[in-house]
C-alpha cells in the first residue's frame, strides 16, 4: 500500500507545471547575493592577517625615491628593466665593487 501511495505522489508531482513566481525569483537571487557577500567576506577575513604581514614587510624595506628611476621598459623576451637616471645621486648602499650578487 505505501508502495502504491508513494508511486502515486511521485507521479502526481512530475504532472504539475514547475511554475516560478517573480517572489521566489527574487528570493532566489537575493539569497545567492547573500552567500556571495558572506563567502566574500569569509576570504577578505582569511586574507587579511597575510595582507597586514605584507604592508608591514613593505613598510621596512629601504625603498628610494622613485623620481630617479626612468619609467619601466619592457624588453622583447618580457624582461622588465627599470634604469636609475644619469643625473640621480648615487645610493647610499651601493656596492664597493660594482658587482651585483644574483
Amino acid at each position: 500500500m505505501r508502495r502504491m501511495l508513494f508511486a502515486a505522489m511521485i507521479a502526481t508531482a512530475s504532472l504539475t507545471p514547475a511554475t516560478a513566481q517573480e517572489g521566489d525569483i527574487e528570493e532566489g537571487a537575493s539569497l545567492l547575493e547573500r552567500g556571495a557577500l558572506m563567502l566574500l567576506r569569509g576570504l577578505m577575513d582569511e586574507l587579511q592577517p597575510a595582507m597586514r604581514d605584507m604592508v608591514d614587510a613593505l613598510q621596512g624595506l629601504d625603498i628610494d625615491d622613485l623620481s630617479l628611476y626612468h619609467a619601466p621598459e619592457v624588453m622583447p623576451n618580457g624582461d622588465i628593466i627599470i634604469r636609475r637616471r644619469e643625473d640621480a645621486p648615487p645610493p647610499e648602499s651601493a656596492p664597493e665593487n660594482n658587482e651585483i650578487e644574483l
